[in-house]
């Protein structure tokens, strides 16, 4: 899809990606990122899982079966907490939405050919890779919704 200034935006339906946090070292937030192939769109830099929605997806269905098909995550062991549209482009009709998730702890990750690695970053040290330009316009904002909302913990 093309925007009115004749950007191009992955998904005729919108996109999704998923900010997946767990508990890190000391119980402090830890979020998975992925370092995109360097063959992709802004390859070399740090994003979210994510892609195109299919016609009949909610974005949480969206980011959920793309962080499966990217880092082997397995969707029963994530829990959506909320939403956040964090892009819209071609007049409104086009959005970006983060799912943010949360996991019990640190999952094992598979990464597909999109991905140069799979890494658990501490929240605090997010903002000092090169991130996805997208990604990085967003970080702060979705930091704060994310603060909102409490942690899940692994149960003892």
């Amino acid at each position: 899809m093309l925007s009115d200034n004749g950007s191009a935006y992955w998904g005729k339906h919108g996109a999704a990606g998923l900010l997946l946090r767990a508990p890190g070292p000391g119980g402090s937030p830890s979020v998975l990122l992925q370092h995109r192939a360097p063959w992709s769109h802004q390859g070399g830099t740090w994003g979210l899982p994510g892609g195109a929605r299919d016609s009949h997806e909610t974005p949480e269905q969206a980011a959920v079966r793309e962080a499966n098909e990217e880092a082997g995550l397995p969707a029963d062991s994530l829990n959506v907490r909320t939403t956040v549209v964090t892009a819209t482009a071609a007049g409104g009709d086009w959005t970006y939405t983060t799912v943010i998730a949360d996991a019990a702890e640190l999952l094992d990750t598979v990464p597909n050919r999109e991905s140069s690695e799979l890494r658990w970053v501490a929240e605090d040290e997010v903002a000092d890779l090169p991130l996805h330009p997208g990604f990085a316009a967003s970080w702060e904002r979705l930091r704060e919704v994310a603060a909102t909302i409490p942690l899940l913990q692994a149960e003892l």
